[in-house]
C-alpha cells in the first residue's frame, strides 16, 4: 500500500470508528478527539470543535513532526495531550480520548488510586488496559498536562484525565478503539458494584494473564 493509500484508509477508519463512538453515546456533542500517525512523521487528528459522529476525512488536520498544521481544519485544542502520549509511549500508532460517561465519573471518586484507578476486575480490561493513571485536572487544553503524562514515563497506555475523561493510547487505530472501550466497561462495572465488596483477579490469576499473554504492567498495576 501507497502512503497515500495508507493515508487515505486512516483518515476513513478515523471516520468511521468515531462515527461508532458517538452513536453509541461513548462521547457526546463535539467532545473527544482521535489521532493517528503517519509514515512520514506526521499525524492526522480531529479538528477542534467536530462531532465524532460527522466528520469529514478529507477536512482531518494534518500535523508535521513537530505538531505544525500542513493541512485541513484547525486541530484540537488537546494536541499537547497528544503529543505527549507519543513523546512517552514508543510504540503508540494511534490515540483516543473521549468523555465516556463512567469514566468521568470514576475520575472523580475520592477513593481513587492514581497508580491504578481500577482493580483487576476482569482479565480483559488487563489485556487490552495493563493498569490505568489517574492525572489531575487541568482544563481541556492546558499545555500542562502535557506534563502530568510525560511524569508517567510511558508506563501507561491507559490515563484517566480527572474531571474529564480518558485517554488511551494503541498500537492501531483498532486497538486504541477497543481498550478505550473496555476501560469504559470496567468502570461502568466497578461503579455498579462499587461498596459490595466485588471479588477481584487474585494476584496468582494476575501474573497468570502476565504469562501467558505477555502482559506490560507498571508497578503497582496489580496491587489491588
Amino acid at each position: 500500500m501507497t502512503a497515500m493509500s495508507n493515508e487515505t484508509k486512516l483518515r476513513e477508519d478515523i471516520c468511521r470508528f468515531g462515527r461508532s463512538l458517538f452513536e453509541r453515546g461513548l462521547t457526546p456533542g463535539s467532545s473527544g478527539n482521535i489521532s493517528v500517525k503517519l509514515d512520514d512523521g506526521g499525524w492526522l487528528v480531529t479538528p477542534t470543535n467536530a462531532s465524532l459522529g460527522f466528520l469529514d476525512p478529507v477536512r482531518l488536520s494534518r500535523l508535521d513532526g513537530s505538531g505544525r498544521l500542513v493541512s485541513g481544519d484547525a486541530p484540537t485544542k488537546e494536541v499537547p495531550l497528544h503529543t505527549a502520549l507519543y513523546e512517552t509511549r514508543g510504540a503508540a500508532s494511534a490515540i483516543v480520548h473521549l468523555h465516556s460517561t463512567h469514566s468521568v465519573a470514576l475520575s472523580m471518586l475520592p477513593e481513587i488510586d492514581p497508580r491504578a484507578a481500577l482493580p483487576p476486575m476482569t482479565a480483559y480490561y488487563l489485556m487490552k488496559c495493563g493498569a490505568t493513571a489517574l492525572v489531575p485536572y487541568f482544563r481541556p487544553g492546558d499545555p500542562a498536562v502535557a506534563d502530568a503524562i510525560k511524569g508517567l514515563a510511558g508506563r501507561y497506555s491507559s490515563v484517566l484525565l480527572a474531571n474529564h475523561g480518558p485517554v488511551v493510547a494503541g498500537d492501531t487505530l483498532e486497538a486504541a478503539v477497543f481498550a478505550t472501550e473496555e476501560l469504559e466497561e470496567t468502570a461502568k462495572l466497578y461503579l455498579l458494584l462499587r461498596g459490595l465488596n466485588p471479588r477481584h483477579l487474585s494476584p496468582e490469576q494476575v501474573k497468570d494473564l502476565v504469562k501467558v499473554f505477555g502482559l506490560t504492567l507498571p508497578e503497582h498495576g496489580d496491587a489491588h
